[in-house]
């Protein structure tokens, strides 16, 4: 049982890792577009799967607000024209809220 318990908290701990990972690669590709690089959506489509999978393995881990802002990220992605600036804001998806979200999980398993 104990054995089973120290794995969960492992697979929390490289998901939330991941999360902020993916805060880091989404910051870098927004920070692209900002200086005038080309939207690339080949690239959407990897920031979408990815955050997609985020959602699904922190949601197998029962870490399902961090999982729900995952998905929303996943889903942003794949379009994100379908979004407006200001509910991502007011939904709590800015990058920086998800990164504070997963910091915050993974200082309370250390």
């Amino acid at each position: 049982m104990r054995r089973a318990k120290q794995q969960r908290k492992q697979e929390s701990k490289q998901a939330l890792r991941a999360v902020i990972s993916a805060v880091r690669e989404t910051t870098v590709y927004l920070r692209s577009l900002k200086q005038g690089g080309n939207k690339s959506i080949d690239k959407e489509e990897r920031l979408s799967l990815k955050w997609t999978q985020l959602a699904f393995a922190l949601e197998d881990l029962g870490l399902h607000k961090l999982a729900g802002r995952c998905s929303m990220k996943g889903r942003y992605w794949a379009n994100p024209a379908d979004f407006d600036t200001d509910f991502l804001e007011q939904a709590g998806m800015r990058l920086s809220d998800i990164e504070t979200l997963a910091q915050t999980s993974l200082a309370e398993l250390e």
